[in-house]
């Protein structure tokens, strides 16, 4: 029997992308009670808001997953936003939840709370040996802070509360909107517009040098329920499949898995980002018996699936006109 059997576990971000898996993961697991606040309801970046919460449902577990994220674009653009959205959440819930007597509290940072110039694998010993890359660093340093946090609470009041770092998530139900969509949705709808369209060409930014690393969402679903059951330390933890690949390399793979046959051509006067990523695993795995599952692959053709049945049926869905009166 899972340690989660039975117990009341509350998800910010349950209705997201990670967390509509998490939330499948957690049912599996036969959690007790799901609490699920939705964004409309609840904003977390208000003390009242949050403290009415967790004072009317008193749960056992909180997984914070809830974040204002984005790629590249949006976060250049709106960096104030995604910086105080951010800190002020993870501040604000980490804080009542101590107060009102939460038993296990499990923060997800980001890769990009990483510095710039990592050495290659990232491994946590080095999340302080500099500044993180510029395009997403005021998003990357407010996570970084539930680190922070989470290490002094635990220190000071003994609160068990614990920081995963995830690589960047791909799988069904991602974000496919340009404006704001990693890379992997983001060229997945490129490719598939320019395709249905018969263009002969894409544009994606940067010059294709940069390196990532991609965690399946339902790996990384899994990966947050182990360290929910296996794991009470300061240490923060990586969650990532180990395998590093070039956007170039990515991006032949996604216009082969989506038939786009055109040129794919590169932006140069765009940002690449962050030179490289690729994490060590060694220590989820050793903690706590975490290691991804799923084959690039395979993950990335489930993921072009979803998309292509998911735009099907929004297309064929029903248009309702307004009526003139």
């Amino acid at each position: 029997m899972s340690w989660i059997s039975g117990r009341k576990v509350l998800v910010t971000g349950c209705g997201g992308f990670l967390g509509s898996h998490l939330r499948e993961a957690l049912e599996m697991r036969g959690v007790g009670e799901l609490v699920a606040p939705r964004r409309a309801q609840h904003d977390l970046t208000r003390q009242d808001v949050v403290e009415a919460l967790l004072e009317r449902e008193r749960p056992d577990v909180v997984l914070h997953l809830a974040a204002e994220v984005g790629g590249i674009g949006i976060n250049r653009a709106q960096p104030g936003r995604f910086f105080y959205a951010n800190l002020m959440m993870g501040t604000i819930l980490m804080e009542v939840a101590r107060k009102v007597g939460v038993g296990k509290f499990v923060a997800l940072g980001t890769i990009c709370a990483y510095p710039k110039h990592t050495p290659v694998p990232f491994r946590e010993d080095d999340l302080w040996n500099g500044y993180p890359e510029e395009t997403n660093a005021p998003y990357g340093l407010a996570k970084k802070m539930l680190l922070v946090q989470a290490q002094a609470y635990r220190a000071q009041y003994g609160f068990n509360a614990t920081y995963l770092l995830p690589v960047n998530l791909y799988g069904p139900r991602d974000n496919f909107d340009l404006e704001t969509s990693h890379v992997i949705p983001a060229m997945i709808r490129k490719c598939i517009d320019a395709r249905d369209r018969g263009a002969d060409r894409i544009i994606l930014w940067g010059d294709g040098s940069p390196t990532r690393e991609f965690l399946y969402v339902a790996d990384c679903a899994e990966a947050i329920c182990l360290a929910c059951e296996h794991y009470d330390s300061a240490a923060p933890v990586n969650l990532g499949s180990g395998e590093e690949i070039s956007i170039r390399q990515l991006a032949t793979l996604v216009a082969r898995e989506t038939g786009f046959e055109g040129e794919i051509a590169w932006d140069r006067d765009q940002p690449n980002g962050q030179p490289r990523r690729c994490i060590d695993v060694t220590r989820a795995r050793d903690a706590f018996g975490f290691t991804a599952r799923t084959p690039f692959a395979t993950g990335l053709r489930e993921t072009v699936r979803w998309y292509v049945d998911h735009s099907r049926s929004e297309r064929q869905r029903p248009r309702v006109r307004a009526s003139a009166g």
